[in-house]
């Protein structure tokens, strides 16, 4: 006979499930204990201040001084003889008069630079007989050096370019050796002597037989640096420019000569500190990073076997004008030019005997003059 099963009440079936939901609830708490309890922090004082492991290795005295580099103004060109400079200064002025007399109108100037501090001191060679309103091209020559002038030997090249046509000024900007100590140490390399240099270009306008669509800018060394920084400039007074021999990466300079170069960087006055204290400070001040900006014809020429600036650095600008600017940057590398000087091929253009101020000419300083004619005859001829 079939018995029916009758289905069990809800109370008992619950009675039999409790104990196991007791179970799973208890071990689901203890989970989430578990994974969501922060971690045990130790008291403050049982946490040792991580050591910096360098600060475990012993000091070298002699090399930590060898290493040490001053940011204080006051360090700026230490046992430099201010008088000195003058006197040799004066003394190389005064040869001028008698080069010139006759073929060349020498005058020594100032103006004053658009920074608004300084009156900068300026050489001006000009052809004696102008040709009229606005007929000359005119250039601004920058002279090199951390802390240097403007150097008589290159006075063969002015005479040639005077002889073509072109008015010359050349501007010992600030910094510059042979005006006292408070001129010497307002140096601010890439900075305001970027001003004072192209502040020349404002001088050469008020000259009315003066073009001023046709005013040039060259320099070698630091001048080279300094005409690289004036046209990378969005606005500027130039129709072209030339650099021989420039400074070009500060960043890379600095750790490749070392301390006793980057001495007269980290002491003056607007930088205090080196490249990695003050890194915008440095890319700001080294043309490498501003060849984009190019906007007029550019000359560069260097040497590989330059022991100042040294190719490994003029390398950097040559490849990225290549790339990045050929429609108007003209470059040649020299592959060791016949030297001149302690510094190699970096004077490899400016042969020049001191005491006879003749060209002492190699191949490749004919072929680097001749260039520089062609490029600045092209460029700054009337439209």
């Amino acid at each position: 006979m079939f018995v029916p099963i009758r289905p069990l009440s809800l109370r008992p079936r619950l009675a039999l499930l409790l104990p196991a939901l007791v179970v799973l609830a208890a071990t689901v708490s203890t989970l989430a204990q578990t994974q969501q309890a922060p971690a045990v922090q130790q008291p403050a004082a049982a946490q040792a201040p991580r050591q910096n492991p360098r600060l475990q290795v012993p000091m070298d005295p002699d090399r930590a001084r060898q290493l040490y580099v001053s940011k204080d103004p006051a360090h700026q060109s230490p046992g430099a003889n201010f008088q000195r400079d003058v006197d040799a200064r004066v003394a190389a002025e005064a040869r001028y008069p008698e080069l010139c007399k006759g073929i060349i109108d020498f005058q020594k100037v100032s103006y004053r630079s658009s920074v608004g501090d300084l009156d900068i001191p300026a050489y001006l060679f000009q052809p004696i007989a102008k040709q009229g309103p606005k007929a000359h091209a005119a250039m601004v020559w920058v002279h090199g050096g951390v802390h240097g002038n403007w150097g008589i030997t290159m006075f063969p090249f002015v005479k040639e370019a005077v002889e073509r046509g072109y008015v010359i000024i050349a501007p010992d900007y600030r910094g510059s050796i042979g005006y006292g100590e408070a001129y010497h140490k307002e140096i601010d390399y890439g900075g305001y002597e970027v001003d004072d240099v192209m502040s020349a270009a404002g001088y050469l306008a008020t000259l009315p037989h003066v073009d001023p669509a046709r005013v040039g800018i060259m320099g070698w060394s630091h001048g080279g640096y300094i005409t690289l920084l004036s046209i990378f400039r969005e606005k500027h007074p130039f129709a072209a420019g030339a650099a021989i021999v420039p400074v070009t990466n500060l960043i890379f300079r600095l750790s490749f000569k070392g301390p006793s170069y980057q001495w007269d960087f980290a002491t003056q006055k607007r930088i205090q500190g080196l490249p990695f204290e003050k890194p915008d400070i440095y890319i700001a001040r080294s043309p490498l990073y501003h060849v984009d900006k190019l906007q007029v014809p550019l000359l560069v020429h260097v040497a590989t076997n330059d022991l100042d600036v040294n190719y490994v650095e003029d390398q950097q600008i040559v490849d990225a004008l290549r790339s990045r600017k050929p429609d108007l940057a003209e470059t040649k590398t020299y592959v060791d030019p016949p030297t001149w000087g302690q510094s190699g091929g970096h004077s490899f253009s400016r042969r020049v005997d001191p005491k006879t101020l003749q060209r002492v000419d190699s191949p490749d300083q004919i072929d680097s003059w001749n260039r520089t004619w062609t490029f600045f005859e092209w460029n700054l001829r009337k439209r």
